[in-house]
């Protein structure tokens, strides 16, 4: 297992829980985002440190025995909440300033290629855009968007023909 300062949320799609691993400098909203996405239905996986290994072809990740169910609560302290004990990752997100109209971007750890999200984490928006995110990438038919992007089928930001 590698650990990874980043946080680990999920939420389940179709395909079962399909986890977000949410990386970015410290202090950037990466818990403040997760917090806001557990009221969006998510389940909180790991804050702060995930412990990730690979399985096959697939991702999976899940937080340090001493840190599983605790989130930091910037300004309040650590709040415990209810967790899952791990997820499959299907989703790598990077806390930054997003590319209004991005190229399909993705990242490699431990020899897998997974789709990469940029987000700004403290967008109120950004929970919102993470869920769509993960049904579309992390869902059972894991990749159908990004395939339909290097196609050039994929519906075109208001409906601009091609």
């Amino acid at each position: 297992m590698t650990p990874i300062h980043a946080g680990l949320i999920a939420l389940h799609t179709s395909g079962g829980w399909r986890g977000a691993l949410i990386q970015g400098p410290s202090g950037c909203g990466k818990s403040d985002l997760a917090l806001r996405a557990l009221s969006e239905g998510f389940r909180l996986v790991a804050d702060d440190r995930v412990l990730v290994w690979r399985c096959g072809d697939q991702l999976y990740g899940r937080a340090p025995r001493t840190l599983a169910g605790l989130l930091e609560v910037r300004g309040q302290g650590i709040g415990r909440f209810q967790a899952l004990d791990f997820c499959r990752i299907g989703l790598f997100v990077t806390c930054g300033p997003p590319v209004r109209l991005p190229e399909p971007a993705f990242s490699d750890h431990l020899g897998l290629t997974l789709p990469l999200l940029t987000l700004a984490p403290l967008e109120s928006s950004a929970p919102s855009r993470l869920r769509r995110a993960l049904q579309h990438l992390g869902a059972g038919t894991e990749g159908a968007y990004q395939a339909l992007l290097f196609s050039g089928d994929a519906p075109r930001p208001g409906g601009d023909p091609r």
